[in-house]
């Protein structure tokens, strides 16, 4: 598989000649490089570290030797329905060469190349396939593929019809999932928004549509020469997530003014049917918002915020927001890299010398410290991905013995299972947390034990939501803007958590991970695409490794507030 040093290849030699290409369009260098690394990221990467030229890297980005027997429906599915076409002799010879000319280097190939009637299907770095031959035959004849700027000027044809079969060409950007859908339709000719990136060729492990999703995040990571990398280069353990996003409006702005309640952020300018049913987002007394247009619809405003790092568009109704020409700027709340280590530092509690607790003990105070504890270590989404499936395997909420999780006498653990998933996983959320005497403390430098019931307290997932609202930025966490997003950086291997605070104090509130899709396991999405019910894993009333609960549980009236948080 490519690595980040494979595509900083790629971006330094060929950058120069792909971004004028892309000029006018929403594409991006970062796209191309995820395309060249999924269509022949089993090639060029082995050949560029056997110092061979470019002409001749080119000349050999050749691949998909599968025919008919293996399920091609598309010309040619064998060889003799391409020696049949017009100059298809020819067109074989080329074919069949290129095929053993790059099976000499590339060893996956040299079984197929073994036989005589094999040959391959995709040409040039982007790997046109030779389904187009009856239309185009000189390109395939002559070889334009071998020259970069042949097969570039290919690749951003097809990648344009996509985006104007999926009515982005207009776009000034695209977000990541946009790109992805825009590759799919360069590699089926269609996209299915309720299947997500579940789409495209299956290669037994992935979908082309995961994979591509993925090279392109990572190549988000990497620079090119002249310019810095969209998304910093995240260290093992930790997956890359974007930083929050400036608003875009450039309306006036507005305060709300509830003095009640928080002011919910709704979809539509219209109150839905149950009340919660179409609300984004509850806004704190206060705070700043900026109008889209300034022009009122219906009794609501649209406008934009950032609330705790997420990037939030929506409807306010009108009789909450007071108009504030002393706002100038809406502030973005940056989660901070590195936890802090002084002042008010994270706690855990403390344990007799050679305590060990462990996940068959009754729900305690303690953090795991079992022999042959999991944690999350990879260098890449995919390894990422493997690592939380393995940490929630082994916490096995779902195993009766496993007796720190199961609900009993009316008591549920969710928020003891989200703490141990955030602590295998390398991520703080306390299990307890510093008193408010003993934080005045910290704040002044003064050293503070940790004493349960004195200094600490045990916490709950109510008190968690506040926790994180108050403490979560200075250690890494953030909030982003919807479910659909939510499940995106849980699939790239970041720590991602729904907290949800009930209206009456005392009643358990709820929190709990959303997790990587798998194989067998994964979200629902809307016909539009949008995640509506997320993979989930959780200990409540009822607990699973795996399942996507109730479409947005976290809206019940119950609750007083809702939010969805990430980490790196």
């Amino acid at each position: 598989m490519p690595n980040s040093a494979d595509m900083l290849w790629f971006k330094t030699r060929f950058a120069a000649r792909v971004v004028p290409a892309l000029a006018g369009t929403p594409l991006t260098l970062d796209l191309i490089t995820a395309l060249a690394c999924q269509e022949t990221g089993e090639v060029w990467p082995v050949l560029r570290r056997k110092s061979m030229s470019e002409e001749r890297i080119l000349a050999l980005c050749v691949g998909d030797t599968l025919d008919s027997n293996a399920g091609r429906s598309a010309f040619p599915k064998t060889k003799t329905e391409l020696v049949a076409a017009s100059r298809g002799d020819e067109m074989f010879a080329i074919a069949r060469k290129a095929l053993v000319d790059m099976a000499v280097h590339i060893e996956a190939y040299q079984g197929a190349a073994s036989r005589p009637n094999k040959f391959c299907h995709g040409f040039g770095m982007f790997q046109r396939d030779l389904q187009f031959f009856l239309d185009d035959p000189d390109y395939f004849l002559e070889r334009r593929y071998e020259r970069f700027e042949q097969t570039l000027a290919m690749c951003v044809a097809e990648l344009k019809r996509g985006l104007r079969k999926l009515r982005l060409q207009d776009r000034a950007s695209l977000t990541t999932m946009e790109l992805a859908s825009v590759a799919i339709v360069y590699n089926t000719g269609g996209f299915r928004p309720e299947r997500g990136l579940r789409q495209g060729h299956f290669d037994g492990t992935r979908f082309y549509g995961q994979a591509i999703f993925d090279f392109i995040r990572q190549a988000q990571t990497v620079p090119t020469p002249d310019a810095p990398a969209p998304l910093p280069a995240p260290l093992p353990g930790e997956a890359p997530v974007p930083p929050p996003r400036p608003i875009a409006a450039t309306g006036p702005f507005f305060r709300v003014d509830t003095r009640v309640s928080t002011l919910r952020l709704r979809r539509e300018p219209r109150i839905s049917r149950p009340p919660t049913a179409n609300v984004q987002a509850e806004l704190p007394d206060g705070h700043p918002v900026r109008a889209v247009t300034g022009r009122a619809v219906n009794g609501f405003m649209e406008v934009e915020t950032s609330l705790f790092g997420a990037l939030l568009r929506g409807f306010c109704s009108t009789d909450f927001l007071v108009r504030d020409n002393s706002i100038v700027d809406i502030p973005i709340v940056e989660p901070v890299r590195d936890p802090p280590r002084a002042g008010v530092v994270a706690v855990f509690m403390p344990r007799r010398p050679g305590r060990v607790t462990r996940r068959r003990d009754a729900a305690g105070a303690h953090s795991l410290n079992e022999d042959g504890q999991p944690e999350r270590s990879g260098s890449t989404a995919p390894e990422l991905r493997e690592d939380l499936g393995a940490i929630i395997d082994w916490l096995a909420v779902d195993k009766a013995s496993h007796k720190r999780y199961q609900p009993h006498s009316g008591l549920t653990f969710c928020n003891i299972y989200a703490h141990d998933y955030c602590h295998l996983a390398g991520v703080y959320l306390p299990r307890v947390w510093w008193s408010t005497p003993a934080i005045e403390k910290l704040r002044r430098g003064q050293t503070v034990e940790p004493l349960i019931a004195d200094t600490i307290f045990e916490m709950r997932a109510n008190d968690l939501f506040r926790w994180l609202r108050d403490f979560g930025p200075e250690f890494g966490w953030r909030q982003v803007s919807s479910p659909t997003r939510l499940q995106e950086e849980a699939n790239q291997g970041a720590v991602a958590l729904i907290v949800a605070r009930r209206k009456i104090e005392g009643k358990s509130g709820h929190i709990l991970p959303v997790v990587p899709e798998t194989e067998t396991e994964h979200a629902h999405r809307t016909a539009s695409g949008e995640v509506d019910r997320p993979l989930q894993s959780q200990a409540g009333v009822s607990n699973f490794r795996y399942g996507t609960s109730t479409a947005n549980w976290w809206k019940d009236e119950r609750f007083a507030e809702s939010a969805f948080w990430v980490h790196a």
